[in-house]
């Protein structure tokens, strides 16, 4: 019987024969070691109960991809909180396009007939950029407040009653109502749907698709939860934030500014101690720098710039990531893929 290092080089030969010829051209200018060290990684990650799918992706070819449980790369799934980011890249075409004036633009102006009736003064300070890095200063809608918030008839109006526990600009809040409020201003402002925006905006990119987006009573798309696409979707959707905001085909799809913007941090968040940009968590994972969205049970997406490497990872979603140290395992894979990738 082969050895272990044997089998995989086996393995890793017979799943290049059997991609689509571009691929499998594009695996053969990948050391074969890389490809054998992704296809143990991926064999040990089995033992991660809660993972459902990995998926390994460097310069748009995809290296490794695996499915566990039954779940598998093409098969939709809900990526919860990851959805922000796709939210923000819609902000950042709405801006490009003069939709929306920019990150300064005040909120209040945009949703006059759902502020409270007495509104608070500092209502009128909060920005699109506010929202974005979740600094509004609202009490948060996420967390132990979230059932309540989407049993409301109205959660944008709901969104924005919430009492101030901050002043706008302050420390980061994680709050899913902030990313709503910027669904809701993008449906406003376009006269579409927002998922509408996102087939549209985004549509350029190959293979990525919206399968099921949830609405609220008054017809709109949860902005930054409730969202299913399918694992490779979301891989795509990180490849052209690695390729500058390209699509595959050259089309250009999100600003390279807007990437860059995105990326910066601008607030920490008290939970995990990662910077925040406009919708993306910042840290070292594995000595690189590294940018990532996350959502609730394990949906991660990321990107590691200097690398030119993408990595979507999905998980039970009925599961908590954080105060498990589940998502830190996830990063902790994260930065074994890094090691294998950088041997090259």
């Amino acid at each position: 019987m082969p050895n272990a290092p044997t089998r995989r080089a086996a393995l890793a030969l017979l799943a290049a024969a059997a991609l689509p010829c571009g691929l499998a051209r594009a695996q053969d200018e990948v050391a074969p070691a890389t490809l054998v060290g992704l296809d143990a990684l991926l064999d040990e990650a089995a033992s991660l109960d809660a993972l459902e799918t990995v998926l390994v992706s460097r310069r748009r070819t995809v290296l490794a991809e695996r499915g566990y449980g039954g779940a598998a790369p093409d098969r939709p799934t809900n990526i919860k909180s990851a959805s922000k980011t796709i939210v923000s890249a819609l902000v950042g075409i709405a801006i490009e396009r003069g939709l929306l004036e920019g990150v300064d633009q005040p909120v209040a102006p945009l949703l006059r007939d759902k502020l409270p009736a007495d509104p608070d003064p500092r209502l009128y300070r909060i920005t699109i950029g506010h929202l974005l890095t979740m600094r509004a200063g609202l009490e948060r809608t996420s967390g132990a407040n979230y059932g309540s918030w989407v049993a409301s008839r109205d959660w944008v109006r709901d969104a924005l009653a919430r009492p101030f526990v901050d002043e706008p600009g302050g420390t980061m809040l994680y709050s899913t109502g902030s990313t709503h409020l910027l669904s809701a201003i993008l449906a406003r402002e376009s006269g579409r749907s927002t998922r509408a925006l996102a087939e549209d905006w985004l549509g350029a990119i190959d293979g990525f698709r919206i399968t099921g987006w949830e609405t609220s009573p008054a017809g709109i798309h949860l902005g930054g939860n409730q969202m299913a696409m399918t694992p490779r979707s979301l891989l795509a959707f990180g490849e052209t934030y690695a390729a500058g905001g390209r699509a595959a085909d050259g089309t250009r799809v999100v600003p390279e500014s807007w990437i860059a913007q995105s990326w910066m941090p601008r607030t920490r968040s008290r939970f995990t101690g990662d910077g925040y940009g406009y919708a993306w968590f910042a840290r070292e994972i594995g000595g690189r720098d590294v940018r990532y969205a996350w959502g609730y049970g394990g949906q991660m997406l990321y990107v590691v710039p200097d690398l030119d490497l993408v990595v979507a990872m999905t998980s039970d979603e009925t599961r908590p990531s954080a105060r498990t140290g589940y998502r830190d395992r996830l990063h902790a894979l994260l930065g074994d893929i890094v090691a294998v990738v950088s041997r090259e």
